[in-house]
């Protein structure tokens, strides 16, 4: 089959679309045109859509193109910037400060209520540009893969994006091709098509283009229609677009479909700190606001202070902060050939601690030599070679890398006298019958039907063997001595197919019931070497948590052997015949145990992601066949590669430009960067909002004046935020991608716990020292006091990030990127020439004493110490 190149398209199938659909199973339908076209013969149907056999001219295509639009089912991909920036407001954090600058501005603080309009604007700002940029990105990297489709234009087959395709455009279809639109069948033959994604039937349907009586059958009954998001499993077909984008069966449910696209767990995680934040504020800001109100006397400085309190507990720059990590991660990780296609998925790909994976292509080079082709005893014999060229040549299904092989043969296009050959039918190959035939009639006027599969499949259906001209019966004995041969072959690591055939009689078609009574001919034998990569790359992802356990297809000796060569240790294969009778209890025990699983289906493989998801993994598959789009679907991160068939690539998270285990070890280490960086701002708000409920709470019960004015409080928080803005750009540790970085709320609860009170530890020696060694229980020296305070607050938190940002020994083991040790600086510089500028006065500080300096720094170094020490406790009590 053609290699294929592929694009995102915005109205592509979405992974969870079967839940959309039983759930608003009242919301589809279908086309009068599309069911009219289905009654009518196919000359008629061309004069409906107003095209012909050789398809639409450019021209046309172009027209068509405006009038109809694109070939979408949902707009989702590119944002209008106005819709960017209106979710940047749409935030329950910038709501919550929009609604405290009103209430702070109709109370009369004009000075609260413009800092706070100033962090708002500053912040939505921030997020508005790095979304924008975050979109261009995704768009660029999208645009880097693109799914297309065979079209009949100007009398031509050319490929055009899926959402150029208008309704009156010829589209051929072939295996692994996705279905570009609704499509009325004008030619096929062996067509059969996966609709499990609308209908729930997991077995595929046979098409075919004779009209059909449409008012007693359900749409998607009906053989000579195809639906947009089903895919071709085998054969060949010609089909007319009718309805195209949102006027498609599956565009009738594009809004369900938006809706039920399910959060990742980094999604669920966001937004469990976000609301974890908020009922924080919704706790402590009436508790403040009491406390200081029923000691201090004063209701209307008391509530100023509260709204500057929920400003100050709030992590503003979280939404921007997660955009940023996520937008680099993304462009890092295109870097190094993975191209994401959801950009929350990139978390799953760091939690990821299961590797699924297939054979071909992954641990082998992909590269099939055809090394033998012998009769039953593995002689040499040039007949078997020409049964397998015929076989290859005639079918119409995907050719796989071993029908290629077989065709690199190309003397034998003359010396079979091929030209004069003429197929008459094909029994396509399926991964029940795991065998495939056709019948074709040869030069001399025989009809012979050869069968090409799986030895134990084709012994199964062979009557007998063929020897040295004669014929002998297959007696039970003689199966057995040839399974051990033919075993013998696949030990030392060859794929090995079996021929047969037979002559049978001219009819106008044959099924898989003509498969039998056949003679057993010899087989072929084909070498896939090991990747000279593959040993480093396992050895690398097992380094780094990820086990890697092989879902094949293939038989379970070639497979160990390529297991073996390859340093993957296995001591006992799960069979998908196997699989097939356990519960789902039992394949999750077992499945948990096993690295190899040998003879699988596409349902096997999908029974085997769940049950490894059921036992707490994050598991991931990389695959690229139309057998592996229903594990892909099931995993937490699915993984394709560019060359892989539509269905394959549409049912990814993740795209690899090269089919490599090391470059998906890079993406994965990447991936845990990302949400490394995530997790630093994450520990080091909560932490610090933690610590300041604790200051403020103790202050406010016995100090006699606020200790902190709110504007203060605002200012305070605004430097705080910007110190953290270059987050996304700082260098991460070996040790902290080395493992699986799963979400844990309870490991941030026991960091915010612990490390939270740390900060109070030194708020609360800093009120003892402006109390007892500056002499501030006086209210006129509330401004010293509090100047002292704000000094001290700010950096502390500025200063602390460089020891939450690592596992390491801070500044001696472990570096903060340049922007973010440049940010910390200058904030801190801030934070020490605020109370000596112009600004001071309006932002109610004063000048501090000689003596404040030296007992701050040795606060900081105290801080620092003590930070470290609890950070060290929770790393060897495995809390980090």
């Amino acid at each position: 089959m053609k290699r294929r190149k592929l694009k995102f398209l915005n109205g592509q199938l979405p992974r969870h679309f079967p839940h959309a659909l039983h759930s608003e199973a009242s919301a589809v339908h279908v086309s009068p045109l599309l069911i009219k076209a289905a009654a009518s013969e196919v000359e008629e149907v061309y004069r409906q859509v107003q095209t012909a056999p050789c398809g639409l001219t450019e021209t046309e295509a172009v027209r068509r193109r405006q009038e109809y639009g694109p070939n979408a089912v949902v707009m989702e991909a590119r944002y209008r910037r106005s819709v960017l920036l209106l979710k940047a407001f749409l935030n329950p954090l910038v709501v919550l400060l929009l609604i405290l600058a009103v209430v702070s501005f109709l109370t009369g603080d004009d000075r609260a209520a413009a800092v706070m309009i100033v962090m708002v604007l500053l912040g939505v700002a921030l997020r508005f540009v790095q979304e924008a940029r975050a979109d261009a990105a995704a768009a660029k990297l999208k645009a880097m893969i693109r799914v297309t489709a065979t079209v009949e234009r100007d009398g031509q087959a050319r490929e055009v994006q899926l959402a150029d395709l208008v309704p009156g455009d010829v589209v051929h279809l072939s295996a692994g091709d996705m279905i570009p639109a609704d499509l009325r069948l004008v030619s096929c033959k062996d067509l059969h098509i996966i609709q499990a994604s609308l209908t729930g039937e997991s077995f595929p349907v046979e098409k075919a283009h004779a009209a059909e009586e449409s008012a007693s059958q359900s749409p998607l009954e009906l053989k000579n229609l195809c639906f947009l998001g089903t895919s071709v499993e085998t054969g060949t077909g010609q089909g007319v677009a009718v309805c195209t984008g949102r006027r498609t069966y599956l565009g009738s449910l594009a809004s369900t479909i938006v809706q039920q696209q399910p959060p990742t767990s980094f999604d669920r995680g966001v937004s469990q700190f976000t609301w974890l934040m908020i009922r924080f504020i919704m706790v402590m800001v009436p508790l403040v606001f009491l406390i200081n109100g029923l000691t201090k006397h004063d209701w209307e400085e008391a509530f100023f202070f509260a709204m500057a309190v929920a400003v100050g507990l709030t992590p503003e720059m979280l939404p921007m902060i997660v955009t940023v990590c996520l937008s680099r991660g993304a462009m890092a990780m295109s870097a190094q050939q993975v191209i994401v296609k959801r950009l929350s998925s990139i978390q799953n790909l760091g939690a990821m601690d299961v590797l699924c994976t297939d054979k071909t292509g992954t641990l082998t080079m992909d590269r099939i030599i055809l090394e033998r082709h012998c009769d039953v005893v593995f002689r040499e014999s040039d007949e078997v070679l020409a049964l397998a060229y015929l076989n290859s040549h005639f079918q119409t299904g995907l050719k796989n890398v071993m029908d290629r092989a077989i065709l690199d043969y190309q003397h034998l296009h003359e010396q079979l006298n091929v030209p004069q050959c003429e197929k008459v039918d094909e029994i396509p190959f399926d991964f029940s019958r795991r065998v495939m035939s056709v019948v074709v009639r040869l030069p001399d006027g025989t009809h012979r039907l050869i069968c090409k599969g799986a030895p134990e499949e084709v012994h199964r259906r062979s009557g007998g063997f063929e020897l040295d001209g004669a014929r002998y019966s297959m007696e039970q004995v003689v199966i057995d001595d040839l399974r051990e041969e033919y075993l013998g072959l696949s030990a030392d690591g060859f794929r090995v197919l079996a021929l047969a055939c037979k002559d049978v009689p001219l009819k106008t078609a044959y099924t898989k019931e003509d498969e039998c009574d056949l003679t057993l001919k010899g087989y072929v034998a084909f070498l896939d070497p090991p990747k000279d990569s593959a040993r480093p790359a396992l050895r690398a992802l097992h380094e780094h948590g990820v086990a890697v356990k092989v879902l094949t297809g293939d038989n379970e000796v070639v497979s160990r052997k390529i297991c073996q060569e390859v340093g993957i240790d296995i001591e006992q294969v799960l069979l998908g015949n196997q699989v097939e009778k356990m519960s789902d209890a039992e394949l999750a025990e077992a499945a948990d145990q096993m690295v190899l699983f040998a003879r699988m289906s596409p349902v096997h493989k999908q029974r085997t992601i769940k049950a490894l998801q059921s036992k707490g993994h994050v598991v991931g598959f990389l695959g690229d066949g139309i057998n592996d789009a229903p594990a892909l679907r099931a995993a937490d991160v699915g993984i394709s590669v560019d060359t892989a068939v539509d269905i394959a690539k549409e049912s990814a998270d993740a795209i690899l430009l090269e089919k490599s285990l090391m470059v998906l070890d890079a993406g994965v280490r990447e991936g845990r960067k990302v949400f490394v960086n995530i997790l630093k701002y994450i520990r080091m708000g909560a932490s610090s909002n933690f610590g300041n409920m604790f200051s403020v709470l103790g202050a406010s019960i016995f100090l006699p004046f606020v200790p902190m004015a709110p504007i203060q409080i605002l200012t305070n928080n605004l430097l705080y935020d910007f110190s953290q803005l270059p987050i996304p750009t700082d260098a991460v540790d070996l040790e902290q991608v080395a493992r699986p970085r799963p979400w844990s709320m309870g490991q941030i609860a026991k960091f915010i716990l612990l490390i939270g009170p740390c900060s109070s530890v030194f708020d609360y020696t800093t009120y003892l020292m402006m109390l007892y060694v500056f002499g501030c229980w006086d209210t006129a020296q509330a401004p010293l006091f509090q100047t002292g305070w704000f000094v001290e607050s700010l950096l502390t938190q500025t200063l602390i990030i460089h020891v939450i940002r690592t596992n390491r020994i801070p500044f001696l083991q472990s570096r903060a990127s340049w922007p973010l040790v440049l940010t910390t600086v200058l904030v801190m510089l801030i934070g020490v020439w605020l109370p000596f500028s112009y600004l001071g006065p309006a932002l109610g500080f004063t000048h501090l004493p000689p003596l404040y300096w030296p007992l701050l720094a040795a606060t900081l170094v105290g801080y620092v110490l003590l930070t470290q020490a609890v950070k060290a406790w929770l790393l060897r009590r495995a809390w980090l």
